[in-house]
């Protein structure tokens, strides 16, 4: 079995190609390089996938005696990524860059890459779990450690993509890579996690879009439900639904985000018990299916319509070829168009899209 390990440079891709040699006996480490620091106007911590740890990830090749490709993959992650993270920005929503760099880099180009080479698989350090079940069906499971699960940025993988790919990670905790890096004497056994996109290191998303495209985005006004002027907002692209802090507006009660309106350039601010800020559900396109291909009809399940989101029980129904509906059981938080809206079925990925409308 020949497999090829996509290494960032990190911890825990350099473990996951060390249990894939070990498992198959055979194994091939490669670094997507997306970017250039400079070009993006980044200093200081070095993010994954950039030109600086292609250092760390050939460091590991070479305790391992294994062969270290890098693929230059700039121009298309710049389309596929970091453009369409821009452009959901300015048509008020809020985009989910991790979700799109596994379907389109690693799980495309990168999947693509190891076909050519004539390599059967690819493995990362993702913390999940690949099951198949008794009709022989691919599954996707929440990794052991929970606090550790990225499930929720893998919901687009096809049973193609699951077919091919390890998980050499799902089943371990973090301190036990941690550990296991540094009896292999990998020098990264110690390195930070990344805690932000990493193409916005810090995470002030506003600069980076300004610094990325050289424009400058008009200040607007803040409104109430009536449409009564609040204030004034630097620009849209600095905002996000269910938004609470940095607003700069003066209020009795605290003041949320409730809808970012691109056309009139007006951002809707509404106190934390008014309706507006509350929705009773999504609908949401782009729609991926793993545990099935059509959603069965009123589907009980879990949805998460953020990252670090606990899970809520709804009820989902699909709408369309490519659209679904999720009613949640008790009114949530608005969620912010754009984000990926992922059902669960207990610790199973049961599917998920892309969120493009509210239900209120």
């Amino acid at each position: 079995m020949s497999i090829l390990a996509a290494m960032s440079g990190g911890v825990d891709s350099s473990v996951s190609a060390y249990l894939c040699l070990r498992k198959y006996g055979t194994c091939r480490g490669a670094t997507m390089l997306l970017f250039l620091n400079e070009a993006l106007g980044i200093s200081g911590k070095y993010p994954c996938c950039s030109r600086e740890n292609i250092v760390d990830a050939k460091a590991v090749c070479e305790v391992l005696g294994i062969e270290h490709d890098v693929l230059n993959l700039m121009a298309e992650f710049d389309e596929k990524v970091i453009r369409k993270f821009v452009n959901v920005y300015e048509e008020g929503g809020t985009p989910n860059p991790c979700v799109d760099c596994n379907r389109y880099m690693k799980f495309g180009e990168f999947l693509g890459h190891a076909r050519s080479c004539g390599l059967e698989r690819i493995a990362t350090g993702h913390y999940a779990r690949i099951e198949r079940d008794g009709s022989g069906r691919y599954m996707l499971r929440k990794a052991a450690d929970l606090s550790r699960d990225q499930s929720y940025v893998l919901y687009m993988m096809t049973q193609e993509e699951l077919s091919r790919t390890d998980f050499p990670l799902g089943g371990m905790r973090k301190s036990e890579v941690r550990d296991l890096a540094a009896l292999l004497g990998f020098t990264n056994a110690r390195k930070h996690d990344s805690q932000d996109i990493c193409f916005v290191p810090g995470g002030d998303y506003g600069a980076f879009i300004q610094r990325y495209t050289g424009k400058e985005y008009p200040s607007g006004d803040f409104v109430d439900a009536s449409g009564k002027v609040l204030g004034h907002h630097r620009g849209i692209i600095h905002y996000t639904a269910g938004q609470r802090r940095g607003l700069g507006v003066a209020a009795k009660s605290r003041l949320y985000v409730s809808l970012i309106d691109p056309a009139s350039n007006t951002i809707t601010l509404v106190p934390e018990n008014e309706a507006g800020l509350y929705a009773r559900g999504v609908i949401a396109r782009d729609v991926n299916l793993i545990a099935f291909n059509v959603v069965p009809e009123n589907f009980r399940a879990f949805v998460k319509t953020r990252y670090r989101q606990r899970e809520i029980p709804c009820v989902v129904n699909q709408t369309g070829e490519n659209e679904i509906a999720i009613e949640f059981e008790e009114k949530q938080r608005v969620p912010a168009v754009g984000q990926a809206a992922v059902i669960y079925d207990g610790d199973y990925v049961a599917g998920g899209g892309t969120i493009a409308k509210i239900l209120e």
